[in-house]
């Protein structure tokens, strides 16, 4: 048996527990982590995964949510060429039990090495968001050297890795953020912040060759008329999954395990070229505050163990 933090119903952070239940086993290709520290994303307790199984079947209680760690790999499944006792990160699948727990399973072939120089709590709050970045500005965005970038909401979870990637990437950024984080998003790397409550960002940005939007609504909605010909916009907006507009289902998607990014990713961090961010850590026993916790900066962690 193990403690985790615990979904004995549905609902929001007031569905919360910490409780015990039983160790999971790796399976084929699968490790199992003793988990050192698990990022902890609110909005995942509105996501259909955390609710229904793979074939849209409700998963059964209790749910343990959580789905980035940074840990030590305990065991390993059969044909798995892992060694117990190296430090990791990464992601699990969104369809299984998370990773919010002592313990959790993951696929071998979706962590990666923890950089020494990296801490458990800042490796955690690491491949969701810097992934989504990656994703979002290089795979779909192809941003280039030398091209103009808007990032909306830079100072969120997601932003602040999207400015440090397109930043290393040679981009010319312009970022999005209220008052009070301009200097923060600044340090990240923007070269150029606008205030969205002081002036109409379509009015300050100008032309841009990519569009990176976590903000949806009015925002994506006036963010189109800045592109030209063969401009690119990605969302991870939530309504994008929804609508039916063709243009917004093009530019949205869901960031996916990619252990060969999330090395890169490693690389930069090890380098200094990339920084996580960590709000404030929790112990598991305080699993519902930190979901209620709202960041200012960057992401809550649970230490665990």
């Amino acid at each position: 048996m193990m403690q985790a933090a615990c979904l004995r119903a549905r609902g929001g952070p007031e569905a919360l527990e910490c409780g015990r239940v039983p160790l999971p086993t790796p399976g084929d290709g699968e490790i199992l982590v003793r988990v050192h520290a698990a990022a902890v994303t609110p909005s995942e307790l509105l996501w259909v995964p955390t609710w229904t199984t793979r074939a849209g079947a409700p998963r059964p209680f209790p749910v343990i949510p959580g789905h980035e760690f940074s840990g030590t790999v305990h065991a390993v499944g059969p044909g798995t060429p892992v060694a117990a006792g190296a430090a990791v990160f990464g992601m699990n699948d969104w369809f299984r039990d998370g990773v919010q727990a002592e313990f959790c399973v993951a696929r071998a072939a979706d962590v990666v090495a923890k950089p020494p120089s990296v801490d458990h709590a800042h490796a955690a709050a690491t491949p969701i968001s810097a992934l989504t970045a990656w994703q979002g500005l290089i795979e779909r965005g192809r941003l280039a050297a030398g091209e103009r970038v808007l990032i909306h909401g830079a100072a969120g979870a997601v932003g602040l890795f999207a400015v440090q990637v397109a930043k290393w990437r040679g981009a010319h950024v312009i970022a999005t953020a209220s008052a009070h984080n301009v200097a923060f998003v600044r340090e990240l790397g923007a070269d150029e912040v606008i205030d969205y409550r002081a002036q109409r960002f379509e009015d300050a940005a100008g032309a841009v060759d990519v569009v990176f939007d976590t903000v949806g609504g009015e925002t994506l909605a006036h963010s189109w008329d800045l592109l030209g010909p063969s401009g690119r916009m990605v969302t991870i907006a939530a309504a994008g999954e929804q609508t039916q507009e063709p243009r917004v289902r093009d530019a949205f998607f869901i960031v996916e395990a990619n252990a060969q990014q999330l090395a890169a990713v490693a690389d930069m961090m090890a380098a200094g070229r990339l920084r996580a961010v960590v709000s404030q850590v929790f112990a598991l026993a305080d699993v519902r505050a930190a979901y209620e916790h709202k960041p200012v900066h960057g992401k809550a962690v649970l230490a665990i163990g």
